[in-house]
């Protein structure tokens, strides 16, 4: 970005799958991959001794795709660590998850190898809705026993960071940092944080984020897979909506209390939040 910077000014945005592959799934970016890990984790700079960066080809095929994923596979330090940023919200996302996992955790393990070799493996989600009631952005989940809380494993990890829960610059807390920069989509966005953070990677990011911005072939790019990524959710949204009006006829024929009911289990498993199901029943009552 060259000459006086417009705080109003729209940047090309880090959750967008295609930004993030450029900066995290770049081999010349590994200071600022290990860094990033390395607080999203919360886990020493120099246990991360080593990373190796798996399919991040950004493929025209790939471009053209409505409904896809992205998925930055690193090996660190010897555990298996999966990236995914997902944009639009999708009802079966945390079983999608629990597949993935399993399917990195048991293709690491040769066919000679003891089950002992299976390596700790770890997804992080960044994600850009909401996918529990908790107020709060980072859930870790690991596999314990319900009542004594003990851990079966502690080679199952997955992380989920909420994007739209993360407040600015509240806790000065490191990975809040590099959430608040995933979540910038204006000039000003950057300008706060670049000015908040004390983490030279992050304004390493920054810089990196204001060149990508002024290259017009990115952000022709960029925008084509924002309209892409916007038709997905209108699809999913529609049939969500189908989903609703069938629920409701059926509700007509079994009986006001009963179709409610099931309109209401019909929408969790949509996953709509509690909220939104209260507004659509106030709105019908």
């Amino acid at each position: 970005m060259s000459g006086k910077q417009n705080k109003e000014e729209k940047i090309v945005k880090l959750k967008l799958d295609i930004i993030f592959k450029r900066i995290f799934g770049n081999e010349n970016n590994k200071a600022i991959i290990t860094k990033f890990i390395s607080d999203l984790l919360e886990i020493p700079h120099n246990k991360i001794r080593k990373i190796y960066i798996k399919n991040v080809e950004l493929t025209p095929k790939y471009l053209e795709k409505k409904f896809s994923r992205l998925d930055i596979r690193l090996d660190v330090d010897g555990r298996i660590v999966n990236v995914e940023i997902q944009v639009n919200s999708q009802p079966d996302f945390r079983e999608r998850t629990l597949f993935y996992w399993s399917s990195i955790f048991s293709n690491e393990l040769n066919k000679k190898e003891e089950y002992k070799n299976l390596k700790e493996t770890i997804c992080i989600n960044i994600i850009n809705f909401n996918l529990f009631h908790s107020p709060v952005y980072h859930s870790h989940f690991k596999i314990l026993e319900k009542d004594r809380h003990e851990v079966l494993s502690d080679k199952f990890s997955i992380h989920f960071f909420e994007l739209k829960k993360i407040k600015k610059y509240k806790q000065n807390k490191p990975m809040e940092d590099w959430l608040n920069l995933i979540n910038a989509e204006k000039e000003k966005d950057l300008m706060a944080l670049e000015t908040a953070t004390n983490i030279p990677e992050v304004k390493d990011v920054i810089v990196k984020l204001r060149e990508l911005s002024a290259d017009e072939q990115v952000r022709e790019e960029a925008l084509a897979r924002e309209m892409r990524l916007h038709d997905e959710a209108s699809a999913i949204k529609s049939s969500r909506r189908e989903g609703l009006r069938k629920g409701l006829e059926k509700g007509r024929r079994e009986g006001r209390a009963e179709g409610i009911n099931k309109m209401i289990e019909i929408m969790r498993e949509q996953g709509y939040s509690e909220d939104q199901i209260k507004k659509i029943l106030g709105a019908i009552n």
